[in-house]
């Protein structure tokens, strides 16, 4: 068996259905369903199966049901007898469905906690206050120094170091888009604006960080079973408060996606596992490397395909 690790994906990649063309195995997927909706005292699994999708796009509603779905796939899984990665991580919101997996966190309390964790983010920053954008085909060093050259008066920062060339900046939507006009007068292959308007790991996410501190105050975490790599320091920490600290400052910190794919390439991981809707991670680690495959796992024929490349 090839060493290999799993990622769950973060938001964008959430889409209305994106559980249906999953085998329900002994009623697994609608088990997990209906547990997360007990949690929130809200359907979700109706929200997940039929939309509207402008409704499953709300933050507080994108985070509950990318960690249920996620969860949902990794527990198909291991009924079918699946493997336990070396490790795990996952992109933002997918940091705690890889918690979840790898039994640090139990799911109803996940399920509530990144609910809480939306609604902090929301309330952080008023509706039309920020922006996010990504910048392709630009060194980091080059949107990085564009950042702090942007004097408009608001904030913005790179947030989402996703791939070599592709980068994630966020913040108040004057400096943002001063950054992107910068980006293209520097060589951008293109920029494009991100359809949401919480700037996600910037300095103004701080006050919904301080609140996260707190509510995580209130949950039990555990040392995980299987090494989950963070996203702020690109590293796997197993004291539960230290996990919790970094969960903390993920908030208002860049998503250092690169470095957490080179870590695991550089610690003998050899393949990738994405566990969750969309292909996102899986599209930004051809960018990463290359020479360490992806696969997506979406559907039966997607879960046999990676339970066969990895046994």
């Amino acid at each position: 068996m090839s060493e290999f690790a799993i990622v769950f994906p973060g938001q964008g990649s959430q889409a209305v259905g994106m559980l249906d063309a999953y085998p329900d195995t002994e009623g697994a997927v609608t088990a997990t369903v209906e547990a997360a909706s007990e949690a929130l005292g809200r359907d979700l699994g109706e929200l997940i199966r039929n939309g509207p999708e402008e409704e499953l796009n709300r933050t507080e509603n994108t985070q509950p049901a990318l960690l249920t779905a996620g969860v949902a796939a990794y527990g198909l899984w291991q009924a079918r007898g699946g493997p336990n990665p070396a490790s795990m991580a996952g992109h933002s919101v997918g940091e705690y469905t890889a918690l979840v997996a790898a039994g640090s966190l139990e799911f109803r309390e996940g399920v509530r906690l990144v609910a809480d964790r939306a609604r902090f983010m929301q309330e952080a920053v008023p509706a039309g206050q920020g922006k996010m954008a990504a910048i392709l085909g630009l060194e980091d060093a080059t949107v990085q120094q564009l950042c702090a050259n942007q004097h408009s008066g608001g904030v913005v920062r790179a947030v989402n170091f996703n791939a070599p060339g592709q980068v994630v900046v966020a913040g108040d939507v004057e400096a943002v888009e001063g950054v992107l006009r910068g980006a293209q007068a520097s060589g951008a292959k293109r920029t494009v604006d991100l359809p949401v308007s919480i700037p996600s790991h910037s300095p103004l996410m701080q006050p919904a960080a301080d609140r996260l501190a707190e509510r995580l105050g209130e949950v039990s975490l555990h040392t995980p079973a299987i090494p989950v790599i963070n996203n702020v320091d690109v590293a796997a920490p197993d004291a539960p408060e230290s996990i919790a600290d970094a969960l903390v400052r993920q908030l208002a910190n860049p998503v250092q996606w690169t470095q957490t794919i080179d870590r695991m390439r550089n610690s003998g991981v050899k393949q990738v596992v994405e566990m969750g809707p969309g292909k996102v991670l899986c599209g930004l680690n051809k960018r990463i490397d290359r020479r360490m495959p992806c696969l997506s796992v979406g559907d039966a024929k997607s879960l046999d395909d990676a339970l066969g490349a990895v046994q």
